[in-house]
């Protein structure tokens, strides 16, 4: 009889402990939405890695993108994609062409515009690992998708303790691989043009740019 009140009070404080551990991992994501949502815009240049020791994967780039509200401007790989709002323009020098598209629907997809706010619903969430980063506090919280058809294994997102910002994600898919976003710069409320998020599309076709509308 002991024994068994000695396992159920170990596995009692487990369940405690794990919960406590939830809460305080999603109170502090909740801090970094709300600091996130608080801003105009915001600016993230980033150094974006991929590795799969199996398939003998590695490589490491990097990008920026300019976000306000829902609208965004991303650079990555030389090409550049722009979102007003309501179209999705897809811009390649290299091949001389833009595609148009509609805003993607499937909410499981990692947008720019939600590359920031993301965590918000659709996972489960754990305390993790404290690391000291140049003098910077990074506390780690653990993902886990709730959605268990999804490629996702789990996130770590690590944290700025004291602005509130992200400065790294790593996902690990279930087929082995592990992608690393690390946030070089973080700007906020900068001056941004009028125009920014507006596609010209006659200035591409002036410059001999072949327009795809999907």
């Amino acid at each position: 009889m002991k024994k068994i009140l000695l396992v159920a009070c170990t596995l009692f404080v487990s369940a405690f402990a794990s919960a406590q551990n939830a809460e305080k991992a999603k109170a502090l994501l909740d801090e970094v939405y709300n600091k996130v949502k608080s801003y105009d815009n915001i600016y993230v240049d980033f150094k974006y890695s991929l590795n799969n020791a199996e398939a003998n994967v590695n490589t490491e780039t990097r990008g920026d993108v300019t976000l306000q509200g829902d609208k965004y401007l991303f650079n990555y790989l030389g090409a550049q994609q722009l979102y007003d709002g309501r179209m999705v323009y897809n811009i390649v020098p290299e091949n001389e062409e833009v595609i148009i598209d509609t805003q993607s629907n499937d909410e499981n997809t990692i947008t720019p515009s939600k590359m920031l706010t993301f965590y918000k619903e659709g996972h489960t969430y754990s305390w993790d690992i404290l690391q000291n980063v140049q003098g910077r506090k990074i506390q780690f919280v653990k993902l886990v998708p709730i959605d268990t058809n999804t490629e996702i294994k789990s996130i770590l997102l690590g944290i700025d303790v004291e602005t509130k910002h992200i400065y790294k994600l790593i996902e690990t898919g279930k087929n082995g691989t592990t992608t690393t976003i690390t946030v070089n710069s973080f700007k906020t409320d900068q001056p941004l043009s009028e125009t920014l998020f507006t596609f010209d599309e006659e200035k591409y076709k002036d410059n001999g740019y072949y327009i795809i509308r999907n």
